[in-house]
């Protein structure tokens, strides 16, 4: 395969979905496992289906025209997904919605999306998204899963710890944008490929040993941040309400 075929799909993002209008056309498996995903997203959604799975859950969807498509149904949405399973519908919501300026996304047909949607992993807060760039969702979803085996609970409340000293640094009108956390990841993590540090070249796994020493660094941050390397002077942790401001 040549190694100068440009990425179609290569501006990943992550959006904010509460409250926005979305529209699926197609109720079967497919159409409904991305309804589920929206709706899980905080998006309201209207769903255009003649027939629906047996699994249809109507309370996630705000509203459910039980006919064909029509141009119409894309009045007053900002995205579009379309998963028929039927070429010439998908292409034709696909084409119409462009047209309109919306961000539209057509199952299992890259070539008619403006967006597709990545494989994913989620440990909150943290979230991997793998996308092949519609080469092959399967290859996708294995390196996913692949992923998934370092969201352990160590590393899920590594990311809850640094998302409350961060939230107090911002408190504390300081910026992050200068800190280098890297100590601190490491320790908890263990070293990158590249960087083993053990003669029989295993990477040592994540657990609460690390997490408990990553933790101690950060309090001991409060007192001396030179500790972390930080190249920034960062007061003491706000107290209490340092754990109610959420990361950003």
């Amino acid at each position: 395969m040549s190694s100068n075929v440009l990425a179609v799909f290569d501006y990943p993002a992550f959006l904010n979905l509460a409250d926005v209008d979305v529209l699926v056309v197609g109720g079967g498996r497919i159409g409904l496992r991305k309804v589920a995903g929206l709706a899980g997203a905080g998006a309201r959604v209207r769903l255009v289906a003649p027939e629906v799975d047996a699994t249809f859950d109507r309370s996630l969807v705000v509203e459910h025209r039980r006919r064909p498509y029509r141009p119409a149904d894309l009045d007053g949405v900002r995205l579009v997904i379309t998963a028929t399973g039927v070429p010439g519908v998908d292409d034709a919501v696909s084409a119409q919605a462009t047209a309109a300026g919306l961000w539209v996304n057509a199952a299992d047909r890259p070539e008619h999306c403006s967006f597709i949607l990545p494989a994913i992993a989620r440990a909150a807060p943290l979230t991997v998204a793998v996308s092949s760039d519609g080469a092959s969702p399967a290859l996708a979803g294995a390196v996913r899963d692949r992923a998934r085996n370092l969201l352990t609970d160590e590393v899920r409340d590594l990311a809850l710890e640094l998302a409350r000293r961060r939230a107090a640094i911002h408190a504390a009108g300081q910026s992050t944008e200068d800190i280098d956390w890297a100590v601190i990841i490491d320790d908890a993590l263990g070293p990158a490929d590249g960087e083993l540090s053990d003669s029989a070249g295993a990477q040592p796994e994540a657990g609460p040993h690390c997490l408990s020493s990553a933790k101690a660094q950060l309090s001991a941050s409060c007192c001396c941040p030179s500790a972390l390397g930080w190249s920034a002077s960062v007061p003491p942790t706000a107290g209490p309400r340092s754990a109610q401001l959420a990361p950003s």
